[in-house]
């Protein structure tokens, strides 16, 4: 709330759709054309009545205009049907923000309600036409990603990322956010695995087109309720009892951390919805950059719980 009483003026604004502002108005609200990514210019013409006391002349009230800039988020996510990708749907819309969904599946088949919130679009990021997608977005998120043949893992976990790093540039948006994965100290055969260098590539690829808006997630073992074919299989039961011996008894395992490979063991696993939070913490902090690990993954997303 902005309130100003200079010259024995009143003049109460609120930060709300006009509809709900609690002054009168003489005529209905206009939008100009849209600033940069994100923000939109109202100007609102104000009736200001003057209340103090000793003021002359017939004049009672007159009339102000006040220009605003309302920012709207607007995040398309690449793989929203998916099990990272979904709760990050959710969460984004729990916190106001605009969602797109791009996945091969389209729409998954549930029934929660926040599913209608969503703008669901069946596609693949190497013939998708990104016009359909990207026009209007503030933000993208990939969580493309998966397991195969050497071939399908360089494909899917890199080039496809790299593929869609580069649309986003080229189409002006100005944050890039990627689930990767965590950082293990495995031996170097293991990590040149098509997963692993895909992974890796795509980070390069976000850190560079976008060096101080580009942010890269690394969880380790993301539990959740996670539906294969229809089924349920809750990875929490799992998941977060795992989470939270592995951080009562950090202290004691630390000295572990330097053998080869510890980490497949002692990297607490995430919530999927930690995961997503930190997602919406990124988006909506245009000071975020950068790679966070499994800890300051959580911190960010303790950021959107407070």
């Amino acid at each position: 709330m902005i309130s100003s009483a200079s010259s024995h003026h009143v003049v109460s604004i609120s930060p709300s759709p006009p509809s709900f502002l609690n002054y009168n108005l003489n005529s209905p609200s206009r939008c100009f054309s849209p600033l940069p990514h994100g923000s939109r210019s109202c100007k609102l013409r104000v009736k200001c009545t003057y209340a103090g006391a000793g003021v002359t002349g017939d004049i009672n009230s007159t009339t102000i205009d006040v220009a605003a800039d309302i920012r709207t988020e607007q995040l398309v996510v690449l793989g929203g049907s998916g099990f990272v990708g979904s709760a990050i749907c959710k969460a984004a819309v729990a916190e106001g923000i605009e969602v797109i969904s791009l996945s091969r599946s389209g729409r998954p088949s549930d029934t929660s309600m926040w599913l209608d919130q969503v703008t669901w679009k069946i596609g693949d990021v190497f013939y998708t036409n990104w016009d359909e997608v990207l026009l209007g977005a503030t933000a993208v998120v990939s969580t493309l990603g998966g397991f195969g043949s050497e071939e399908q893992m360089q494909r899917i976990n890199g080039e496809a990322n790299v593929v869609s790093v580069d649309a986003a540039k080229e189409y002006g948006i100005p944050k890039f956010i990627l689930i990767s994965v965590h950082d293990y100290n495995l031996p170097s055969f293991l990590l040149s695995s098509g997963y692993f260098t895909g992974k890796r590539k795509a980070e390069s690829q976000v850190l560079s087109k976008y060096p101080s808006s580009g942010v890269v997630l690394r969880p380790g073992f993301i539990y959740g309720k996670r539906k294969v074919d229809g089924f349920e299989i809750p990875l929490d039961l799992i998941g977060e009892p795992l989470e939270k011996l592995l951080l009562a008894t950090q202290n004691f395992t630390r000295p572990l951390n330097s053998l080869p490979a510890s980490d497949l063991l002692l990297a607490p696993p995430v919530s999927v919805d930690d995961v997503a939070l930190a997602v919406v913490n990124a988006v909506k902090d245009d000071d975020i950059f950068g790679v966070f690990t499994i800890e300051q993954i959580k911190e960010a997303a303790a950021n959107v719980k407070v």
